[in-house]
């Protein structure tokens, strides 16, 4: 199943956006405001997720390696947990050592970024802080990894 789903988070490419950037300020559990005006200069990836769904689940380790890859040069992860309470999500977290800043969301707050319709969903911020593209279902660290380096050529 997870080689099935890193083909299709291969195959599937995060789509453009024409949309404005909101710039979002959100708290996350260690008590740290994460603000898209905070990373210029890097890429933003917000990913809105619960700890009931299976396929937020699965993309948990990639997210995570992408987070450690790139966190101190290019880009940062922030998760947003929906429809999860803090007390699964911090055990989620603990279990599962996610290293990327974790915040306790709700829909009003996410629609600070956009509008989710499924879980999970990830939008993608350049470094210059405009949003420049989404993903509706599980995206992998190679997909994303994919999508910077075609977008940094030109």
């Amino acid at each position: 199943m997870r080689a099935l789903s890193l083909l299709l988070g291969a195959v599937l490419t995060l789509c453009a956006v024409s949309a404005d950037a909101r710039p979002f300020e959100f708290k996350d559990m260690q008590g740290n405001v994460q603000r898209l005006n905070d990373y210029r200069g890097k890429w933003v990836l917000v990913n809105f997720w619960a700890t009931w769904c299976p396929p937020c689940l699965e993309e948990v380790p990639d997210l995570v390696e992408l987070h450690e890859a790139h966190k101190k040069t290019d880009l940062v992860v922030i998760g947003v947990a929906l429809d999860s309470t803090e007390k699964s999500v911090k055990a989620f977290v603990t279990k599962r050592k996610v290293t990327y800043p974790i915040v306790l969301g709700d829909y009003d707050m996410a629609e600070q970024v956009g509008q989710i319709e499924v879980l999970p969903t990830s939008y993608l911020y350049n470094p210059q802080g405009e949003l420049v593209s989404y993903q509706e279902g599980i995206l992998s660290r190679e997909s994303v990894e994919s999508y910077i380096k075609n977008k940094s050529k030109k």
